[in-house]
């Protein structure tokens, strides 16, 4: 047995299918079930069952990845602590980010935290709030970028930037060469969100929920790009976070006269977490971005 064989394992509980898992894990399917037999072999039981329609745990595999998660989160805060002695702002370092702020912030980031930390070797996953906390808590990730509040236990939030909406608009909508527009313009217009699980969608929809603005539930949007596409169109109008406009593209970008709309971004890490200087660090400088691009 070995800690390899123990992380294939949870992947396939986590994804519940060989080829997902084998991807994720980055070896071939045929290795990651060889393994994973040799795995039960090893411990005597049957851990999943394996039909041709899906991938179920055992009784037994249900508990016995409950205690593997439980060692490689240990594994992980070991790796940690010895990474700390060696070079506190250094070493290996792995950030969870949503995917409504990767492809807009990341290009801001990347270079002021090269030169912040120069030993840091950055390892980045995106995967929407419910996916990037749950590894977070699990100890896969050392901090998270995301909206707040997160409202977890043991969980530290630190706030970096408060970023505004826009009202985007089709060029040619009536309202799309206006200089401002204020919260009472989302009255009656038929709005553009992105789908379920998407944390950028409940903030929207909470906002036009109180403006009397209605859903366009005929369509829901995988991505802040095919948004744009679509208000482009003029199939409806959206909520637009300010990193992510863009000049052109036949969409108009109205600032909110007064009080804007907006989104929270933070850094998130565990309380327990044994890089806490390292994580102080990044806060600071990310504020300091923050500060720069919004």
């Amino acid at each position: 047995m070995n800690l390899r064989d123990l992380r294939y394992l949870v992947a396939v509980a986590e994804h519940r299918h060989f080829g997902r898992a084998a991807e994720a894990c980055f070896v071939s399917q045929p290795t990651l079930s060889t393994q994973l037999k040799k795995l039960e072999d090893t411990l005597g039981v049957t851990l999943i069952e394996r039909t041709n329609r899906q991938v179920m745990l055992s009784p037994a595999g249900e508990q016995i990845v409950e205690q593997a998660q439980k060692v490689l989160r240990e594994v992980n805060t070991l790796t940690g602590m010895a990474e700390q002695f060696r070079d506190p702002l250094g070493g290996d370092f792995r950030l969870g980010i949503i995917p409504t702020i990767a492809p807009y912030l990341l290009p801001k980031i990347l270079n002021p935290m090269r030169r912040a930390f120069p030993n840091l070797r950055l390892h980045l996953i995106e995967g929407q709030t419910s996916q990037v906390t749950r590894m977070l808590k699990q100890g896969e990730l050392d901090a998270v970028l995301l909206a707040l509040p997160l409202n977890e236990d043991n969980i530290v939030e630190v706030v970096l930037f408060k970023e505004p909406f826009l009202f985007a608009a089709a060029k040619t909508h009536p309202k799309a060469k206006q200089a401002t527009v204020t919260l009472a313009d989302l009255e009656d217009e038929e709005v553009l969100l992105l789908e379920d699980g998407h944390c950028l969608r409940d903030q929207a929809l909470d906002v036009c929920n109180a403006h009397r603005a209605t859903e366009n539930t005929s369509f829901r949007a995988t991505s802040i790009e095919t948004l744009r596409q679509m208000v482009a169109a003029n199939a409806g109008i959206t909520l637009m976070p300010a990193l992510a406009v863009q000049k052109g593209g036949g969409v108009s970008y109205i600032p909110f006269n007064g009080k804007a709309p907006h989104r929270t971004v933070g850094l998130c890490w565990r309380k327990t977490s044994t890089r806490r200087p390292l994580l102080k660090a990044l806060g600071e400088v990310l504020q300091k971005v923050g500060a720069q691009v919004i």
